[in-house]
């Protein structure tokens, strides 16, 4: 069945087209390749860090109490719920108060170590298990928590669009734009995540890892789109690419 006629479990379906059949199609075809691709770089990278983690997973139980993983529900393709795994970088059932919120610049939920983790994203290793498991790909959109898709969909025209392929541990938004904080920072996820859906292949996932790696070691980011041609957020937005009626939503008071 074409992955563009499927409907969502909330009922929004997205309108096909020709051009969107046939790039449905391509994508398809690179599904199994990119799955193989996923096991063996996830599976050889488990390995290698696999020491690392469990050092970090130590620093996390010397420095503050509860457990060292913290395990969370996303939502992953066609909207399916998992849980996704992390290093815990928050101190332990800090959401009790607070409740679900996005992390912002000098949140006083993170610990020490935590910010320092979460400033090289050694906290997402363990996701390669997702990524073996199925549930995520190397290279995809990022997934988000259930407690926000419900809003962000009225705020964000055909916001699941973005659920047509799996998530991913890097993905182009991630590679140009910081963390959502609020609801531009998320217009503007989704319009890479766009991208990716309608362009993703095998050379877009390979500069997306390269483009990670830079990345990590401090390169700025229009230098390595113009190394590896990588498509950026200046492309059409969303709502122009797939046009609908906006709904005013309660997070853009956030």
């Amino acid at each position: 069945m074409n992955l563009l006629y499927d409907q969502f479990p909330t009922g929004l379906s997205v309108n096909p087209n020709p051009d969107a059949v046939a790039r449905d199609f391509t994508r398809s075809r690179y599904a199994p390749y990119k799955t193989a691709f996923d096991t063996i770089l996830a599976t050889l990278l488990l390995v290698l860090t696999g020491p690392l983690i469990l050092l970090l997973m130590a620093l996390v139980k010397l420095t503050s109490h509860g457990p060292v993983l913290y395990k969370q529900v996303r939502l992953g393709y066609l909207g399916r719920p998992y849980k996704i795994i992390k290093i815990r970088t928050m101190y332990h059932d800090c959401e009790r108060i607070s409740g679900p919120q996005w992390s912002k610049v000098g949140d006083p939920r993170v610990t020490p170590l935590g910010r320092w983790l979460r400033r090289i994203h050694l906290d997402e290793l363990p996701q390669l298990w997702n990524v073996l498991c199925g549930e995520m790909s190397l290279v995809g959109p990022r997934p988000e928590r259930p407690e926000f898709v419900t809003e962000l969909e009225l705020a964000i025209p055909h916001y699941r669009t973005r659920l047509l392929v799996l998530p991913g541990i890097t993905g182009l938004a991630q590679v140009q734009i910081p963390p959502d904080e609020d609801l531009a920072g998320v217009r503007k996820k989704v319009d890479c995540d766009a991208i990716y859906v309608e362009t993703m292949g095998p050379w877009l996932d390979v500069r997306i890892i390269l483009a990670t790696v830079t990345k990590l070691l401090g390169v700025p980011f229009d230098v390595t789109r113009r190394l590896l041609m990588l498509p950026g957020v200046q492309r059409p937005s969303l709502r122009d690419v797939l046009p609908g009626e906006e709904v005013t939503s309660p997070l853009q008071a956030v």
